[in-house]
């Protein structure tokens, strides 16, 4: 089942954040706290949204999905961009991860925005592997470029 997350998911949904970075093999680059998830999906102006993936048993949320509109210029609409998709290890190839995305493009369809992207490590096989059966392609023009730490820092401090 696949369900908007509420406010008393942020324990389970933090705990997730934290395993997906172990898998990522990043887990001493996460320092967002359960507060500050809270405010981000919860506040007065939420920044991002979460519906998470719930055990078919027993309820028990297993997995989520974690994402955020953009805008295309060239397309003139919203898209989503997801941030993190992870179900639990032990819950893979029950149709979660599916089940989530399929919810996004099924709000990306009802809102009229025109895509749904994501990223993926380079050396994920399984993840990618799975997208592609999904139909999703990958954009290989493109690099990602990041600023963060120092560097932020001190071009956002920089005198024009």
């Amino acid at each position: 089942m696949i369900r908007i997350a509420t406010p008393e998911d942020i324990p389970v949904l933090h705990a997730l954040v934290l395993e997906l970075a172990a898998y990522e093999k990043a887990l001493d680059e996460v320092v967002a706290s359960e507060a500050q998830l809270a405010q981000a999906l919860f506040g007065d102006r939420p920044a991002a949204y979460a519906h998470v993936a719930t055990a078919d048993d027993d309820g028990e949320v297993i997995g989520f999905a974690l994402w955020f509109l953009n805008f295309s210029t060239w397309r003139g609409v919203h898209g989503i961009y997801l941030e993190d998709l992870y179900v639990r290890p032990e819950r893979r190839g029950g149709g979660h991860g599916k089940a989530l995305l399929t919810e996004l493009a099924r709000i990306c369809v009802e809102r009229g925005y025109e895509r749904l992207e994501w990223s993926v490590l380079d050396w994920n096989a399984p993840s990618i592997a799975f997208y592609e059966s999904l139909g999703a392609r990958p954009q290989d023009e493109w690099t990602v470029y990041r600023l963060t730490d120092s560097a932020l820092a001190g071009l956002g401090g920089a005198k024009p």
